[in-house]
Formats: structure tokens, C-alpha cells, sequence
């Protein structure tokens, strides 16, 4: 029996497509939901729209620091893994929950599996850095989503028959719902115009902790909302720090709560240019040919770089305005999507985890 572990937002779309298969299959499995996002908006939608089961086990960890966050993950994991004896627990992205079910899976002697394996930004000042370097030297299996992820995990001395490069379960999940979100065309609900806006995202601490930052990003795209429009769907964290940081954002920035995953696709595959910290919308996009620009020194996707629609730009409001306008003076992006987004990354991995060889470990 295999046991999926999900706990944020991103997880969720990259296990949706590997629970769909292994349902076709007919291979015994749980799901597990630890509960790190837990509203409406960041957690039971996706359920609903990517069409994946109730989980079978919810931890019901909720918000906290980092070590309260993971330390209730593994007791609550480790009580789930004694319970229904899992053969291999099968992890994704990087988030506490992540790193916080591979080492309990490890003590116990339970195979772990991790999807989206071997992505570094080389920047362990960021939380989700450390948490994927712990969780791939923590694994049996390690799929990558793009060969710098292979590259990686042979560097850090990985064995190379513990590695293979599969492709990107979360495009699998954007190839399966992209029709779907496109006949809601959420933009006409904004009075907006398809290819006439742009969409912000912006969660991560080193964007939204900081007073300066967070100050100059939203400077800065008070200009362009008077050029193109501004979608900006904010996450709890930053409307938190925005509102303790009293600053104000003008009218023109369409500011609304986190948006369900096929309200949020939809959104983004029409929109001019996207504006983001997130990782996997860095991917979402250069599936999608959308113009992205990242507002981070770096990245752990560097394919979105050379072989997709992604530029990182700097936290100022100058060199974010510029980046704008580049994107608007240039035609629309023709490149096709990296190899092996094709929308079957999730019938290589479960391919890959029911071998009869590993199905005896």
C-alpha cells in the first residue's frame, strides 16, 4: 500500500495526477492531508476541483513556526504510518510537511519516494531550500522535474540508480483542468480583457517580511496598474504583513482573496504578464507561454529560464516597472514546453513505483 502525503497548496496539484493513476491501476494507497494549509481557499477547493478523494487520514497541524509547524507534522505522521503500515510513502515539493513525513517515513524504514526531487536555488537562506536537501537525501526515489534536478542529486553523490527524470506532475495537472478554467474566463467578472492585465502572487517571507521590500514591489506595480490593470490575489501571510505594515495600495491594483485553482489558471494562462515569488507558477507559466517575471536573485527552476518564459528581476521598483514594459514591447513567447511536459509525468512515476523489484522491498 502506498501512502501520498499532501500538505500545501502546491502539493496538491503535484499528487493529484499520481493518485488518479494509481486509482486506475488499482493499487492500494492512502492519502494523507497533514493540514499546513487548512482554509476553504488553500486547501479543500483544490480537493474538489482537481478531483482527488477526501483524505483518508487529515492531521489537522495548522499554522505555526517552522519547527512547531513540522515537529506536529511527524508526530501526527508517525502515528498514521503505525497505524496503516504503508510499504512507501510518496512526498512532493518542498514544504514542511514534505521533509517532515520523509524523515519519519526514514526512521521507520519505510521507502520514501519524493516527486519534484533535485531543484536547488543554492540559497539556504530560503526555508523550502533546506527542506529539499533534507527530504532527497532522506529518499530511495527521487523523481526530477527537469535535468538540473538529476544534475543536482549526482553532485551531491545521489546514486544515479536512485534517480530518474520524469517529467512535471504539476503541468500534468494544468494540461488536465486548462479547458475547464478557460471556459470560466474569470477575467470578464473584473470587467477586464483577455491579454490586458496583469496577475501578482507573493508569499515568500524574504518578499512580504520585510517592511522595504514589500513596500517597493507594491510601488512599483502601482505604476504599472496604470499601464495594464493588476490582478493581485493575496495570500493570508501577505495581507497580514501588509495591513501590520500599514501600507495602502491604490485603487487601481484589483486586490481579492486567494482564488480556487481553476478560477487561478484561468487568470493566469490569459494574462499579459505574471509577477511572482512562486516556484511552481514559474513552471505553470512557461507551460503556458505566459510572459513571468520572478521577484527573487534566483531561482531552483532555471528550465523556466532557458527553455521557458521566465526572467528574474530585481526587488526594485525601476528595474520591475522596466521589466514590464520590456514584456509588453515584445512579441508573445512561441517557445513549446520543456521535454517531458507533456502531461504524462504521472504515468512514469507510477510506472516507476509499482515495479515488481520495488513493490518487494
Amino acid at each position: 500500500m502506498i501512502c501520498n502525503v499532501v500538505g500545501a497548496r502546491p502539493n496538491f496539484m503535484k499528487m493529484a495526477p499520481i493518485v488518479k493513476i494509481l486509482k486506475q491501476e488499482g493499487i492500494e494507497q492512502i492519502l494523507v492531508h497533514t493540514g499546513q494549509h487548512y482554509d476553504a481557499a488553500m486547501s479543500e477547493v483544490f480537493f474538489t476541483e482537481l478531483g482527488m478523494p477526501q483524505p483518508d487520514v487529515y492531521l489537522n497541524v495548522g499554522s505555526g513556526s517552522h519547527a512547531t509547524q513540522t515537529a506536529a507534522v511527524m508526530v501526527g505522521f508517525e502515528r498514521a504510518c503505525l497505524e496503516h503500515q504503508p510499504r512507501r510513502v510518496v512526498v512532493a515539493g518542498d514544504v514542511n510537511s514534505t521533509v517532515a513525513a520523509a524523515l519519519v517515513a526514514a526512521k521507520l524504514g519505510i521507502p520514501v519516494a519524493h516527486v519534484e526531487a533535485g531543484l536547488r536555488s543554492f540559497d539556504r537562506a530560503m526555508p523550502e531550500e533546506l527542506n529539499r536537501v533534507v527530504t532527497d537525501h532522506l529518499c530511495d526515489l527521487l523523481f526530477a522535474s527537469e535535468p538540473s534536478g538529476v544534475v543536482n542529486l549526482l553532485r551531491e553523490g545521489i546514486p544515479q540508480d536512485k534517480i530518474h527524470l520524469v517529467g512535471n506532475c504539476m503541468v500534468d495537472s494544468l494540461f488536465q483542468h486548462i479547458d475547464a478554467a478557460r471556459r470560466l474566463a474569470p477575467w470578464r467578472d473584473l470587467g477586464l480583457k483577455s491579454r490586458q492585465y496583469a496577475l501578482l502572487t507573493l508569499h515568500r517571507p524574504a518578499n512580504v517580511d520585510d517592511v522595504q521590500v514589500l513596500q517597493s514591489i507594491l510601488q512599483a506595480m502601482e505604476r504599472v496598474s496604470h499601464e495594464l490593470p493588476v490582478v493581485f490575489p493575496v495570500h493570508p501571510r501577505t495581507r497580514s504583513r501588509i495591513a501590520s505594515f500599514g501600507l495602502r495600495l491604490g485603487s487601481s491594483i484589483k486586490l481579492c482573496d486567494p482564488l480556487p485553482y481553476l478560477t487561478f489558471l484561468g487568470f493566469m494562462d490569459q494574462a499579459r504578464v505574471v509577477l511572482t515569488d512562486s516556484g511552481g507558477i514559474q513552471e505553470e507559466t512557461t507551460a503556458l507561454g505566459v510572459p513571468c517575471l520572478t521577484l527573487r536573485s534566483n531561482t531552483e527552476r532555471p528550465i523556466t529560464l532557458s527553455h521557458g518564459t521566465n526572467r528574474l528581476v530585481p526587488r526594485q521598483p525601476d528595474a520591475i516597472v522596466n521589466a514590464v514594459k520590456d514584456v509588453l514591447q515584445a512579441a508573445p513567447p512561441t517557445a513549446a514546453p520543456p521535454e517531458l511536459w507533456d502531461g504524462r509525468a504521472a504515468e512514469r512515476v507510477v510506472a516507476i513505483l509499482t515495479r515488481g523489484d520495488l513493490l518487494c522491498q
